[in-house]
């Protein structure tokens, strides 16, 4: 028991964070709770207009008629404006659980955006799916009809008992002792309610997640006909789901016919008593009935103490599952103690007028917190403003780390990496990504139209700069030839385009976007070598004088370049123009001997020139 009693306090420190939303709608919070104790208190008048009328049926002999006629009228005019208000209140605190919803979810979904990719590594997406959605949702009953119950609950409640007492203090004692049994099961119920309600919500995170991969990979399980090892997986999934609700279940079944059981008993014993006061005279008539009808009012609101448990435990649980997101720390973020403003300004000037792009490595050593091996080793790479540079290196050298620390997507030591002579450390994250296009391997095409998929949320890019980025990226053709052209929508990830056409529609994704810096990791391995050199060729063209970072495995890619760094288990090996390195014999002239034979293979048995 000494753990339930100090129960209450953790839960509603849960709900904390939403006191913002209390606060900006407070006003129509205030109107609304006003309306609902007026709809209270008229509720509580009827019994009284019931009673005059019993007593004018019993007393009276004649002349009743019209006073019966005037009751029934009251009546009617309180039940009209118990509607009205009714009306009002559900409009106004009901809608305001929509803006707390409104509210958390997009606090939610905004802070998910700030954190670092490390997050999304280690958490599924069905969980935050079902913190997104079903969490959410359980928290906005917990502050509309949870809120409601225990304003209505304890008014009515109090009320009701206050008008019992002025009516015969007697069989109001009576009619409460049920109440320490209600308090001692709702006691007891509370913790176990809130815990299962976890486990609930749990349980339904990993059945959304098993839902989403099942879905996403239906063509793998196709293939490979595992229909029913899926299905299987996902009934599994489901009977667990239902397991931990009907754990769930039971608790509520339990607790909502003890409370009706224990009022209802004393309901009995107050019909009992109470017609032998009637009839001994001790009470009116009017006064048993009222006594009855206020006594049937106070079953609402010791139903409501059951409702509102249950509520503010779900909501409590569901808030504590966000609670978790909104207080995880981003581990990459803006360095504290920097002029923002003057940082961007000193970026946007340079040296000449505008950010040149100019990128060193200084002694950059790096390796992911899971792994005892260091991916990347002592790094020192120098790259000039508007020069296209080549990375090369076997799977696993520690290309894509290497530009991956660039626009801080990984968080690199301090002093190791500089644009234009700064540290990105040091730099506000939306200035340094601003600058900086990254085409990355895994292709991702949002299920949108063509066009806003290559404008990408931009406001400034025009029709003819879409369609010049698709013809750069040599797409253009084969998107305006689809059935809505530009305006068509793509499936799902672009289910319906190819991989080289998704690869080519991130290329133009890129070339739209006024970046002084563009990295092309391994971008185009989609499509074919002639395929690729072409759209190399117009977006080095297209892009002259700015910087260039590519990485591909191919050598007509590669022979374009001004430059190239060879990388080997995390080292850099060589550097130096195509011919340099061919001539020097290393890693890199073996390399270019397996991909000649590759490209010869490709291409029929003809070596490329």
């Amino acid at each position: 028991m000494k753990n339930l009693t100090v129960s209450f306090k953790p839960t509603f420190n849960n709900f904390q964070p939403l006191w913002i939303y209390f606060v900006k709608n407070r006003w129509a919070l205030a109107a609304g709770v006003l309306s609902l104790l007026i709809v209270d208190f008229l509720q509580l008048m009827i019994p009284l207009i019931i009673k005059e009328a019993i007593n004018i049926l019993v007393v009276q002999t004649s002349g009743t008629g019209a006073l019966l006629v005037k009751q029934g009228a009251t009546i009617g005019m309180i039940a009209l404006f118990i509607a009205l208000f009714r009306y009002v209140w559900r409009h106004l605190l009901l809608g305001h659980s929509r803006k707390v919803e409104q509210g958390l979810r997009n606090r939610l979904y905004g802070h998910i955006q700030t954190l670092s990719l490390s997050f999304f590594q280690n958490t599924k997406t069905g969980d935050l799916m079902a913190r997104a959605v079903n969490d959410i949702n359980a928290v906005r009953m917990a502050c509309g009809m949870g809120l409601v119950a225990l304003v209505d609950g304890f008014v009515l409640g109090t009320a009701a008992i206050g008008f019992m007492i002025s009516i015969d203090w007697r069989l109001t004692l009576i009619s409460l002792i049920p109440a320490p049994i209600v308090v001692v099961l709702t006691r007891m119920v509370t913790h176990q309610m809130s815990a299962r309600f976890e486990r609930v919500q749990k349980s339904f995170s990993d059945l959304t997640e098993q839902a989403r991969e099942s879905f996403s990979g239906i063509r793998v399980i196709k293939a490979h006909q595992r229909e029913v090892w899926e299905y299987d997986k996902m009934k599994a999934g489901g009977e667990r789901y239902v397991g931990e609700s009907m754990h769930l279940a039971r608790t509520l079944a339990l607790f909502f016919p003890l409370m009706t059981l224990v009022t209802n008993a004393g309901l009995a014993v107050v019909i009992l008593l109470g017609g032998r006061y009637t009839i001994s005279g001790t009470i009116t008539p009017g006064d048993f009935v009222a006594f009855i009808s206020y006594l049937n009012l106070l079953t609402w609101p010791v139903m409501a103490m059951g409702w509102v448990v249950s509520l503010i435990q779900r909501g409590s649980a569901s808030m504590r599952r966000i609670n978790d997101i909104l207080e995880t720390v981003p581990e990459i973020q803006d360095s504290s103690g920097k002029n923002e403003r003057d940082t961007q300004s000193k970026w946007e000037k340079g040296v000449s007028g505008k950010a040149e792009g100019a990128i060193d490595f200084f002694g950059l050593s790096f390796r992911y917190p899971d792994q005892k091996e260091y991916v990347l080793k002592d790094v020192n790479l120098k790259i000039r403003p508007g020069e296209t540079i080549a990375i090369v290196g076997r799977v696993g050298s520690g290309k894509t780390t290497l530009l991956q620390s660039l626009p801080r997507l990984l968080d690199v030591p301090e002093n190791m990496v500089f644009v234009d002579g700064r540290d990105i450390r040091n730099l506000p994250l939306i200035t340094l990504r601003k600058k900086i296009g990254f085409v990355s391997q895994d292709v991702f095409i949002f299920s949108d139209t063509v066009y806003n998929n290559v404008a990408f949320g931009t406001d400034d890019v025009t029709d003819e700069e879409v369609k010049q980025a698709l013809g750069v990226a040599g797409i253009r053709e084969e998107m305006e030839a689809l059935q809505n052209g530009l305006g068509t929508l793509l499936g799902e990830r672009g289910i319906t385009l190819s991989g080289g056409q998704r690869q080519r529609l991130t290329i133009a994704r890129a070339v739209v976007g006024d970046f002084s810096i563009l990295i092309l990791d391994d971008a185009l391995s989609m499509v074919d070598t002639r395929t690729e050199e072409g759209i190399l060729n117009r977006v080095l063209d297209l892009r002259r004088d700015r910087t260039n970072v590519i990485v591909s495995h191919r050598v007509s890619t590669i022979r374009r370049a001004d430059r190239i760094f060879v990388f080997d288990r995390g080292r850099l090996k060589e550097d130096g123009t195509h011919e340099s390195l061919i001539l020097l014999g290393g890693v890199y002239a073996a390399l270019y001997e397996e991909q000649l034979l590759r490209e010869s293979l490709e291409n029929g048995g003809v070596n490329s020139p």
